[in-house]
């Protein structure tokens, strides 16, 4: 599926759509204040705003803030490096010159040095964060407040060359897909001879696979406070993963001989020209695959039909003088109905991407936006929202150590004392078996998660 061109007729009724859509009391209430407070300026860090000379779609949502709302000044605070987020905002924080509004890198991180606002009451009293998906809102929710802002939003999951499928005379698969089907679509459509391969990388199925089997457990097992990764599920779903790759069911473990029969240099360019049924990515891969697909695709998510969601974060800071204006700011750029509708339409009339997808679940908004990006498979996505999960990177304490680079004390190969994830590839290898070693890694896992925990004091 491709984005649909932006016609005059379009652009024409979002304006109308935007003129008449409905803020929140306290939007309206800040607006109809603006004109009698004083002056105020709010500090913003961000990742996402280009240069000036780009003028992004997240500069023109600056732009439109401060006309909608002039007595509050929007300064880009350019001290804080995208080199090195975390360090310049720790810097800031020794100044004691944060930005009011900042990106939030991983919110355990910014607990820990002691940088968010609580914004349990201000979210409370807003309308549209009741919106937000309820499994969004929990992931940033910590002993009962909550921290950070969900800002941009994406889904994680397979895209499926369609054209593929059909020209095989095979089923093409759809979201929702139940687990067994998904492996025979990726057995069935490998021809590696003829320059056809079932996935592009098998490595988030140790992720993903868990969750798909049982409703229970989530991301790479972690669900009510602690890892599963002795579980049945797990292991089924390392040894799923070894067996694709075994098998030369992926093109990344193909070897240069086998490589050689495709078209491309790397699996980005092999699915690009047709050569993988099934390409794991995020939906930010949307505008890249809308331009530069020639053949007929979709999203469909993981097996099983469990949307699995990535979010970027915004935090407000505990320093902050200007408490409301910094959560009216955030929401406008993030959650917020009307923001959003503002955002598809500037996304209209200056012809730039929708670079995230809504956060909101408000079917005005997702009306607008899948007028303008026709995917089915992501409108049903958001329709599973329910039973949606979060990947926990940006979420979880102590998540990198758990899933990456707590060492285990594992020798795997020359090195004496594998990590976690070595260990977890070394059996997606077959090199050793994931049975043997499930429970100390999930002890491990746990250790780190509480560890985490405690350093942001829960």
């Amino acid at each position: 599926m491709k984005l649909m061109k932006p016609w005059i007729a379009i652009a024409a009724s979002f304006m109308l759509v935007v003129g008449c859509s409905n803020s929140n009391n306290a939007s309206n209430d800040a607006e109809k204040e603006g004109n009698n407070e004083d002056q105020v300026t709010i500090k913003f860090a961000s990742w996402a705003l280009g240069t000036e000379e780009d003028n992004n779609i997240e500069r023109l949502m600056i732009e439109e803030f401060e006309e909608k709302y002039p007595n509050i000044d929007v300064e880009i605070d350019e001290s804080i490096s995208t080199d090195d987020w975390n360090n310049s905002l720790s810097s800031a924080a020794s100044a004691n010159a944060m930005p009011d509004v900042f990106m939030v890198s991983q919110v355990p991180t910014g607990l820990a040095n002691d940088w968010l606002l609580d914004v349990t009451e201000l979210a409370a009293e807003d309308e549209d964060f009741a919106n937000i998906p309820e499994v969004v809102t929990d992931s940033v929710t910590y002993n009962d407040a909550v921290y950070a802002i969900p800002s941009a939003q994406h889904f994680l999951g397979y895209f499926v060359n369609k054209d593929l499928y059909n020209q095989a005379n095979l089923d093409v698969p759809e979201y929702g897909i139940s687990v067994d089907d998904f492996t025979e679509s990726v057995r069935s459509v490998t021809n590696v001879n003829s320059g056809v391969v079932g996935l592009n990388n098998p490595f988030a199925i140790v992720d993903w696979y868990p969750s798909s089997v049982n409703e229970d457990i989530g991301w790479y097992t972690f669900s009510e406070d602690e890892y599963h990764l002795n579980s049945n599920e797990f292991i089924s779903g390392v040894n799923l993963t070894s067996n694709f790759v075994t098998n030369g069911y992926s093109y990344e473990n193909l070897s240069d001989e086998q490589k050689a029969n495709f078209n491309g240099e790397n699996a980005g360019e092999v699915f690009a020209g047709g050569g993988i049924g099934l390409n794991w990515d995020g939906t930010w891969a949307v505008e890249n695959f809308s331009t530069n697909l020639d053949f007929d695709w979709d999203f469909v998510g993981t097996p099983g039909g469990r949307t699995v969601i990535v979010n970027d974060f915004m935090g407000i800071s505990k320093s902050t003088k200007h408490q409301e204006e910094a959560f009216l700011f955030a929401k406008w750029m993030s959650f917020g109905k009307e923001g959003f509708l503002k955002r598809i339409d500037l996304a209209v009339e200056h012809e730039k991407a929708l670079n995230n997808l809504p956060v909101t679940q408000d079917e005005e908004v997702l009306d607008a936006f899948f007028e303008v990006q026709d995917i089915p498979g992501l409108r049903t996505a958001y329709d599973n929202l329910a039973n949606g999960i979060v990947e926990p990177v940006k979420t979880v304490p102590g998540f990198a150590q758990s899933r990456w680079e707590a060492p285990t004390g594992v020798a795997i190969g020359e090195e004496p004392n594998a990590n976690i994830a070595a260990l977890i590839d070394a059996s997606v290898r077959g090199e050793i078996k994931i049975e043997d070693y499930a429970a100390q890694i999930n002890e491990l896992a746990n250790q780190k998660y509480q560890e985490g925990k405690e350093a942001i004091g829960q």
